[in-house]
């Protein structure tokens, strides 16, 4: 589609290490990565590529975080690919029929092939250092997941063991048990998925602003967000004037996946779909009914992202004429549910 291929346009992406469909191997098959939605809106993962041992507070529209770090340093940003991991494999397990628990065992080499690592030698050792920094850093919260707004306190992961070795000590396969507010946020499927090309991107900050940009786009053909708010929302800890040439900088790069961005008057930054340029007036326009059909054929779904989703593949495939568009869209979807969210 129209992302993986506008994400070419930057010459700031980590090499695709995996491009053979067979060398992707985990637990099921191909499962889409996928994010919780509670860590996608608020700030939690540092953004510093050095230990970041400051107590984050946050408060935005009512939601309040403060994030403690142990003494290794708060989860990063990259970090997060190993809870993006986990929850691939439950989303994909659920939408198979599967039953399944907060505690997963994993293969290391399939989570640092899918999440687009290298697996030399010192790629287990950083993994270990990241499950430690997971399990360190310390969230207080009262976000909502799984429709229950609870104050409480917790860890990103609550415990993680490694099962088994290599003959040289190398980490093969690991435990991990996820915290009950992440696994509430699987179990009730408040999760969206990410473009591949995700793990591809290098910097921290083009990371955590697509995050934003997949989460607050949804319906909308573009989002419009002011350089301050961005500011706040991405938890980035440099001077506005840093942020602001860090974010001009990737405007320019253009690296992110699905997303094309843009300055505007007002000190306001603008997200667009890609290939979501359409007239007022000519996209196909579907009902109530349709919606509510489009959530009991994907239920716990982002309906509104699906749709944006369907839109954009009606544009590349020449923007035909649909006598019947909620039929269109259903029969769509319906495919697209076969697949896996």
């Amino acid at each position: 589609m129209n992302g993986q291929a506008g994400v070419m346009r930057g010459a700031g992406l980590l090499p695709d290490r995996h491009p053979t469909g067979d060398m992707f191997v985990c637990d099921i098959f191909d499962a889409s990565p996928k994010d919780d939605l509670g860590s996608m809106e608020h700030p939690i993962f540092s953004l510093s590529t050095r230990p970041d041992r400051r107590i984050l507070s946050y408060a935005h529209n009512g939601v309040e975080v403060t994030v403690t770090p142990s003494v290794r340093g708060r989860a990063t940003i990259h970090d997060k690919d190993i809870l993006i991991y986990c929850i691939s494999q439950l989303i994909a397990a659920l939408n198979a029929g599967r039953e399944i628990s907060r505690t997963l065992q994993l293969k290391a080499h399939d989570l640092l092939v899918a999440t687009n690592r290298d697996t030399g030698g010192d790629s287990y050792a950083r993994l270990r250092e990241a499950f430690e920094r997971l399990a360190g850093t310390r969230i207080t919260t009262n976000l909502e997941t799984g429709g229950q707004e609870v104050t409480s306190g917790f860890g990103l992961i609550e415990s993680w063991e490694i099962i088994r070795k290599s003959r040289g000590g190398r980490m093969v396969s690991v435990a991990v048990t996820l915290s009950e507010w992440l696994f509430r946020a699987v179990v009730s499927k408040s999760v969206l998925t990410l473009n591949r090309a995700y793990f591809r991107l290098r910097k921290p900050l083009e990371r955590r602003i697509y995050e934003l940009a997949r989460k607050h786009c949804g319906r909308q053909p573009e989002w419009q967000v002011g350089l301050a708010t961005l500011h706040k929302k991405a938890g980035s800890t440099a001077p506005l004037r840093v942020f602001r040439a860090a974010v001009r900088g990737i405007i320019q790069d253009a690296t992110l996946p699905d997303y094309d961005m843009s300055e505007a008057a007002g000190d306001l930054i603008v997200f667009t779909r890609q290939g979501q340029v359409i007239a007022p007036g000519e996209a196909p326009q579907l009902s109530e009914d349709t919606f509510a059909q489009a959530r009991e054929l994907a239920p716990g779904g982002d309906i509104y992202a699906l749709e944006a989703e369907w839109r954009a593949f009606w544009v590349e495939t020449g923007r035909p004429r649909l006598h019947a568009p909620d039929r269109a869209f259903l029969a769509w979807l319906k495919t697209r549910v076969a697949r896996g969210l």
